[in-house]
């Protein structure tokens, strides 16, 4: 597929013209590459280690979740300079969607994993400006610890999954904003939320969370963000483009 086909259709796709002044970080094609892309790896970050890893698998190109540029750029040096330089020297592209992956309502890493808990009645959550970074859903009335092991089961995050468990006996509505979202409690609570599901936490948020009677549940910003970039996956091989996965956990 041309270089150019495949940006268009994932910008398309993703919309992500919509996050422009949204988004700190510069999302779409962020480093040229060859003018045809045959194979796309996929991970949820750019560093030196992923894109060797997608240079080893003969990638013409790495598509990620977290890019290497945000805000304005100025230098490429130091840091920057190391992890362009496999790009470069292999001429492999890289693609990047953040807030656009987050909060698309069919292939964002939230949307994953209202899919993967079985939830019904989806609706955006996480407003941020006219777009969501998120997604809600509503399930069959449940016990706290059986979202905490659907959690451990589908995003199987290194360290587990912490859970602030300050709600009631039965979790119905479940609001879902992954990697550091914890500045979106106060929606869910606002939405009437019996639990709130992020990748990490602030240490206000175990106050808030006991002080509003909602349960908070932590499954890592890696894990819950591996959702997004293995829908792009799957949409690469729709378009017949051969792909690699390249799991790179953190820990966090």
């Amino acid at each position: 597929m041309d270089t150019e086909t495949f940006v268009e259709r994932l910008d398309d796709r993703l919309d992500t013209a919509a996050y422009a002044d949204l988004d700190a970080s510069a999302n779409g094609l962020q480093v040229a590459g060859p003018d045809k892309i045959d194979h796309a790896a996929f991970a949820v970050d750019a560093a030196i280690e992923t894109a060797e890893r997608a240079a080893d698998a003969d990638a013409d190109a790495l598509v990620v979740h977290h890019g290497l540029f945000w805000g304005e750029f100025e230098r490429a040096t130091g840091s920057i300079h190391d992890r362009l330089t496999p790009f470069f020297e292999h001429d492999m592209a890289l693609y990047v969607a953040h807030l656009p992956l987050d909060g698309h309502q069919e292939l964002g890493n939230a949307a994953g994993i209202v899919g993967a808990l079985s939830l019904d009645d989806r609706e955006p959550f996480g407003a941020l400006g006219d777009e969501y970074i998120g997604q809600s859903g509503r399930a069959s009335p449940f016990a706290p610890e059986k979202l905490h092991d659907r959690l451990v089961t589908e995003c199987d995050p290194e360290n587990g999954v912490t859970a602030l468990e300050f709600g009631p006996d039965e979790i119905e509505d479940v609001a879902i904003a992954t990697g550091a979202a914890a500045d979106w409690f106060d929606e869910a609570v606002e939405r009437g939320a019996d639990a709130f599901v992020t990748g990490e936490g602030k240490q206000k948020l175990y106050h808030e969370a006991r002080e509003a009677g909602v349960h908070v549940y932590l499954a890592g910003h890696y894990a819950t963000e591996t959702f997004g970039v293995r829908s792009l996956q799957s949409l690469a091989e729709e378009w017949e483009v051969e792909t690699t996965f390249i799991d790179c956990p953190t820990g966090l």
